[in-house]
């Protein structure tokens, strides 16, 4: 049977940044992608926001590697002439309450490492935005926005330049411990592949919990069962109401219905966050919610055309009504699985940090062979 260095299952953003990141140094890496192209599910389903790193606990995986990203994400941009544009972001706030929010958050983005965070007065706000009426925001200019295909295009071309195999449409069906290493096994193109794998990266998104107990891990026990996270977006029609990333205070299990320009200066609206139990990609919200919600920081909604856009759906580990819970980017020695890196519940920010996932991640790797 085949034997290879590294198997990696998943060929979204994040998984193909780690297979451009290791096959730098590491031959033998193959990424394996269910679906005939790579990035067709959380990758391309969401806002393509570069974060900044305010909405996440000081010291979480979630804060440290979105902070890195960030920077990281602007350099590979600028090196390798991807479009991206650092347009900078307001939250909002609107009474006492929500304005006591964003000063934790400017505390929390301050302690995160976040750069060039302030304050800014409803006044000033609508020197910047004239059609934003609000008491306060946070402004963050190292907020931004990318198209996600271009990121993981480049991540891709890297990885195979680098000598690394992407397996499109292998969907792996079977997964035990075998020896020192794993036997992955499954169907690709119709047809029936097994191999082993001196170490496996477990970086399906969406199926990540199930690939994890593909391999004999106990997902309940150790905290991995994902919960299915849907938002819908829609956008608006005609001249953009706003220039810049413009948030609500977050609230419930997403970052609240924000504004985000894309590529081409269109705005679009969302996403908003309600669970769900299987994967679609229908959206099921009604434009005027969306309207109702915006319409309490841009008044001006009131007067525009919006219609449906698309949907998406976070890998969430924690539940409704739970408590924040971090990415989980761990190799899985102590329960007796030598060589298998889980990543679970890499949602909202693993687009921003993907680079620095990757070099988290390649860490990870060089330390099993110490």
């Amino acid at each position: 049977m085949e034997r290879i260095n590294v198997a990696i299952i998943g060929g979204g953003i994040v998984g193909m940044a780690i297979a451009a990141r290791l096959s730098e140094t590491v031959s033998g890496i193959v990424v394996l992608e269910r679906n005939k192209r790579i990035g067709r599910e959380v990758s391309s389903h969401n806002s393509g926001v570069i974060h900044s790193g305010i909405h996440y606990p000081r010291n979480s995986l979630k804060a440290r590697l979105c902070v890195l990203g960030n920077e990281m994400i602007y350099n590979i941009c600028k090196e390798n002439r991807i479009p991206c544009s650092r347009l900078g972001k307001l939250t909002v706030a609107k009474g006492e309450e929500e304005i006591k929010e964003i000063e934790r958050l400017l505390k929390q983005g301050e302690e995160n490492g976040v750069e060039g965070l302030s304050i800014m007065e409803g006044s000033d706000v609508r020197k910047m935005e004239p059609n934003v009426e609000v008491d306060s925001a946070l402004y963050s200019p190292s907020s931004g926005i990318i198209e996600a295909d271009d990121l993981l295009n480049f991540f891709n071309a890297k990885a195979v330049a680098n000598g690394a195999s992407v397996a499109l449409g292998s969907n792996v069906l079977g997964l035990k411990r075998v020896g020192s290493g794993y036997e992955v096994s499954g169907m690709g193109g119709g047809t029936r592949f097994s191999f082993q794998a001196d170490t496996v990266i477990n970086s399906s998104g969406l199926y990540s919990d199930k690939i994890a107990t593909m391999v004999g891990i106990d997902i309940d026990r150790q905290g991995y069962r994902l919960h299915y996270c849907k938002g819908d977006y829609f956008r608006v029609s005609g001249d953009p109401p706003v220039r810049r990333l413009v948030y609500p205070v977050p609230k419930g299990p997403g970052l609240g219905i924000h504004l985000t320009p894309d590529s081409t200066g269109s705005i679009k609206l969302g996403p908003n966050a309600y669970y769900v139990g299987d994967i679609d990609y229908v959206v099921r919200s009604k434009a005027e919610e969306f309207r109702e919600d915006v319409m309490r920081y841009v008044p001006s909604m009131g007067s525009r055309h919006i219609h449906e856009d698309s949907s998406g759906i976070r890998p969430k580990l924690q539940g409704p009504g739970d408590p924040f819970r971090d990415f989980v980017i761990k190799e899985e020695s102590d329960i007796g699985y030598h060589g298998f890196i889980n990543l679970i519940g890499i949602e909202s920010p693993g687009l921003t940090a993907s680079p620095a996932i990757a070099d988290y991640v390649s860490e990870i790797y060089s330390n099993l062979s110490r």
